[in-house]
């Protein structure tokens, strides 16, 4: 059973900064992206962004320029830096991996961008 464990979540000021980490059970290697997405209170859930096998990335309207995801083979991790972060920031993110024949999700960490 494939385990993807999120930190890095808290409380931080608008304009401020915050890292997320995904940690996956097996590698990341495996999986043909990896992904984190987002949800507000009474919101769907929405893509921030995506990360391929290849390192090829994609991201949601509302974050691009602001926000940059990466991955580590070796340590089976992806990341994502969220800079200049908006009230509108604030959700349950969550790690996601994607299979042909399953997906996969983390547990999410809140993020609460407030002054």
């Amino acid at each position: 059973q494939v385990q993807l464990v999120e930190s890095g979540g808290g409380l931080v000021q608008p304009g401020g900064s915050l890292r997320l980490s995904c940690a996956a059970s097996e590698s990341i290697f495996s999986f043909n992206a990896m992904g984190w997405y987002r949800q507000a209170p009474g919101k769907e859930r929405e893509l921030v962004a995506v990360i391929t096998r290849l390192g090829r990335t994609n991201y949601g309207e509302p974050v691009k320029g602001r926000f940059t995801i990466s991955r580590d083979n070796a340590e089976n991790t992806v990341s994502l830096q969220m800079n200049s972060l908006k009230p509108e920031d604030t959700a349950v993110y969550y790690c996601k991996a994607f299979r042909n024949e399953y997906n996969y999700w983390g547990q999410g960490t809140p993020v609460t961008v407030s002054s």
